[in-house]
Order: structure tokens, then sequence, then C-alpha cells
């Protein structure tokens, strides 16, 4: 008796969760101005619930390979070949139009699915195949190789739908919707193949993920080890094809090339790790293909794969400007905060050294003078040549962190800390201006420059290692002389 009241208290779980989610869905229809009643909403419950079986089958399919096409895109995107899905995609025309007359010929009707994809397999295939011929036989550089292939495969293509036309069986022949996507017309059967297909391709991916990581970060260390590169990449290549094949029906063999790279591009604006880029690409292929094949089951015209394409543009949109590595807006605050330290360090160096010139004492003595001494601001502002706008920014940007105060003289001193802070800048600045004289031969009337580029991103590590590999010449290195003196001009070796 325990299992039946176990089943019915499942049963009334699940009848509480789909009357809670059909009431938010009846609100949120509310909210936004649509019609308020279950029956104007039930198709689009029918849909949402995958409460009809192709619609099941279908979704799973197209999910599926957008998973697949945003796994192998992120290889194709780090090898720098984002573009041979497109030579493959069109490359694929000419084996469907092929596979269509031979089936044609034998007395059926042409349209067998599996059929028709391994014609599109055997010519992407061969695309491949001439494009790594080009560039392995000739001078040509890979993206000439694959303009080649795509225009001339895809002229045969065109050749071939042509003579079609021209066959009894041609009128009903519905190959164009292998060019523009046509995910309503699939099959049970058909998105079973599809999913299958792209299970393959991303377990192929996931058990050869150690060897495409070298191959794609260092095809050279890989040959030295003795790797099999050039089967690696054939490998990885016919994945391009296999995945490139069964998004012909869903996504259409000219907007394919968009589902294998915009995931990937995508991802990349949000990690530097290579299995987080994979994962990410995976996850916005398969929302991307979702979405999809939800809309074309809502509104049969409506082209699933024009859908995918816009919702993963719309990915894309957002990473480029919200990604946290490599966005627009981060890396434009990034770029504004370095700006900031960067003037505010300038500054800094620029009162240290007009002390350290007006008071002609040595570093240990220059604490002593640090608070009685005061500069004006006409007197600061030809210190770098600042504009006085600027100048004023840094100097309020210093007073906020406390590293400079403004006394009732009317003049800009450094606080305690901001003296701590102008001393650290200038030694690093001088450690770096000292070492590029001693070892990169750089003269000492040129080094200021170079070193106000490098200076302001030495790291602990860096400064330990200007350190010890100075020690020998100054062996009590407290505050490194300016290398401008004429004394360590003159005694450089």
């Amino acid at each position: 008796m325990s299992g039946v009241f176990q089943a019915k208290a499942i049963a009334r779980a699940s009848l509480k969760v789909r009357m809670q989610f059909k009431f938010w869905i009846l609100i949120s229809l509310m909210l936004v101005g649509a019609p308020a009643t279950w029956a104007d909403v039930t198709p689009l419950m029918r849909v949402l619930t995958l409460q009809d079986y192709n619609t099941r089958v279908v979704v799973v399919g197209i999910l599926l390979l957008g998973i697949a096409a945003g796994v192998i895109g992120s290889f194709m995107l780090l090898r720098k070949r984002a573009l041979v899905g497109d030579a493959v995609s069109h490359a694929t025309l000419p084996g469907l139009c092929a596979a269509f007359m031979i089936m044609a010929s034998m007395g059926g009707d042409g349209k067998w699915l599996p059929g028709l994809l391994l014609g599109a397999l055997v010519t992407g295939g061969l695309g491949i195949l001439m494009v790594l011929w080009i560039r392995s036989q000739t001078k040509l550089k890979e993206d000439t190789a694959l303009g080649i292939v795509l225009s001339v495969f895809f002229g045969m293509g065109v050749s071939l739908l042509g003579i079609i036309q021209k066959m009894r069986q041609g009128h009903a022949a519905g190959l164009e919707s292998f060019i523009y996507g046509k995910t309503a017309s699939m099959l049970a059967g058909d998105a079973m193949l599809i999913g299958g297909a792209a299970l393959v391709v991303i377990s192929t991916a996931v058990l050869l993920f150690k060897e495409f990581r070298l191959l794609c970060f260092d095809e050279a260390f890989a040959r030295s080890q003795g790797w099999p590169v050039r089967a690696l990449d054939i490998v990885m290549m016919l994945l391009v094809v296999t995945v490139t094949v069964i998004g012909l029906q869903a996504v259409g063999l000219i907007l394919m090339i968009a589902l294998l790279v915009i995931p990937p591009a995508t991802a990349r604006f949000w990690t530097e790790h290579l299995q987080t880029l994979v994962w990410l690409s995976a996850i916005i292929g398969g929302i991307s293909g979702l979405i999809g094949a939800l809309a074309s089951a809502l509104v049969p015209n409506l082209p699933a794969g024009a859908v995918i394409v816009l919702v993963a543009a719309t990915f894309f949109v957002f990473s480029m400007l919200f990604g946290s590595r490599r966005g627009v807006v981060i890396r434009f605050i990034e770029h504004w905060k370095l700006s900031r330290k960067v003037g505010r360090q300038h500054l800094l160096r620029a009162l240290y050294e007009w002390v350290e010139e007006s008071s002609g004492t040595g570093p240990d003595e220059l604490a002593a003078e640090r608070a009685s001494m005061g500069i004006s601001f006409e007197s600061l502002l030809p210190e770098r040549a600042w504009h006085p706008r600027q100048l004023r920014r840094w100097l309020r940007d210093a007073m906020g962190q406390g590293n400079v105060y403004d006394g009732s003289d009317g003049l800009f001193h450094l606080t305690r800390e901001g003296w701590s802070e102008a001393r650290r800048v200038v030694r690093n600045h001088r450690l770096w201006e000292i070492y590029l004289i001693e070892y990169a031969d750089i003269a000492p009337s040129h080094v200021d420059r170079d070193a106000d580029m490098i200076e302001h991103v030495l790291g602990r590590a860096m400064v330990d290692e200007l350190e010890t590999l100075l020690r020998t010449r100054y062996p009590q290195l407290a505050m490194p002389p300016s290398p401008h003196t004429l004394s360590l001009a003159g005694g450089r070796s």
C-alpha cells in the first residue's frame, strides 16, 4: 500500500507544479497585455511542455546539434579555421544533388534523408581534403584555398540543381530546404538521425580533448613529440564536416557557418580556459538551437535556422559588451583604471623628484624634508608638460586616495602614505631604467620613455629579480640614483 500512497503523492505534487506553472504563464501574459484565458495559451503551453512527440524529438535533435557545433567550433576557432565550416557547407551542395539524382535514377523519389546526407558528407569531406591539399602542395594561403573550394563546389551544386529542375521528380525535390533550412519538415526519424550523429561528434571530441588541445595551442610541439598531427587534423575536419552535414536540414548550408562560429566566439569573451570555453560554447549553441526549434514549432512558417542565428547573435552582442574577460565594457573600465593609476603615479613621481632636487639631500634624509616642502600648481605644471585640466584631475585623484593634501600655504604636499607610495614608484622606475641601460643597451637619454611604458605593471616578483641582477653594482641599494646623471652615464660598462 505504501507504493500506492507514494504514487498518489507524486501525482499530486506533479499536478501542483503544473498548475503553478500555468498560473505564472497567465500572469506573465497579463503583464504584457496578452489574452489571459487558458484557451489562448494552450498552443504555447503544448510547445513549452513538449507534449507533442514530434516536437520533443525535433527539439532534442536540434539541441544536440547546437551543442555539437559549439564543441567542435571551439577547436576550429582556436585553430584559426573558423571559415572552414563555410567552405564545407557550400561543398555539400553538389553531394546533395548527386545523391538525389542517383536515388531518383534507381526508381526512388530521391528524398531519402540518409542518402542525401551521405552524398553531402562525401563532397564535404572531399572539399576539406582539397583545402588541405592546396595548402600543403602550393604556396597559397588557407583563406585562398577556402575561397577556391567554396566557389567551385557551390558552382557545381548550382549547375546540378539546374539539371534536377528538368527531371521528372525535380519539381518536388525540395532540395532548397537544405540551402535555407526547414526544421518543420523534419520527421522523427530524421531528427533522431541528426541527434545520433551529434552525439557521435560530441563523444569523439571529448575522447580526443587532450590531443585537440595540444594541436590547437602548439602544433610544432605536438609534432616534435611524435603525435600524428596530420591524422588529428583530418579527424577534426571530419567532425566539422559531420556537424555541417547534419545541420543542413535544420539551419541550411548558408547559415550553418554561424552555428559553428558564433557560439565559440561568444564564449571567448567570458573565459581564458579551453575547458570552460568548450562548455560555454556548447551551452550557447544548445540554447540557440532549443529556442530556434521551439519558435519553429510555434510558428510553422518561421525558419528555425534564422531564429537560431539571431539568438546566437544576441548572445554574441551581449557578451561582446559585458563579457568578463574581453568585453568592451570591462576593457574600457580596465583601461580607465590603468590610465588613472598611471596618471597618479606620474604625479607622485614628479612630486618626489621635485623634493629630491630641491632639498639637495640624500635618499635617507628626504623623509624629513617631505612634510615641510610643498610645490605650487604653477611649478608642478611643467614637470611633465601636463595640461592644466589634466593636472587638476590627477591632483584630485591623489587627494582622494590620501596621497596628497593641499596645505594652508596654497602648496601641494605629500602625505606619509603618499611619500611611501611615491618612493616605491620612483624606486621601481629607476630599477627598470638601470636594467635597460645595463642589460638592454639602451642609451640613458632614451631610457626614460621605455621605462615609462612598463614600470606601472611591474609585479613584486619582477622587482625582486631586478634587485638581484643589480645587487652586485649597488650592494646596499636603498634608492637607486637617477641613471640620467653624468656619473652613472659615464660608468656604464
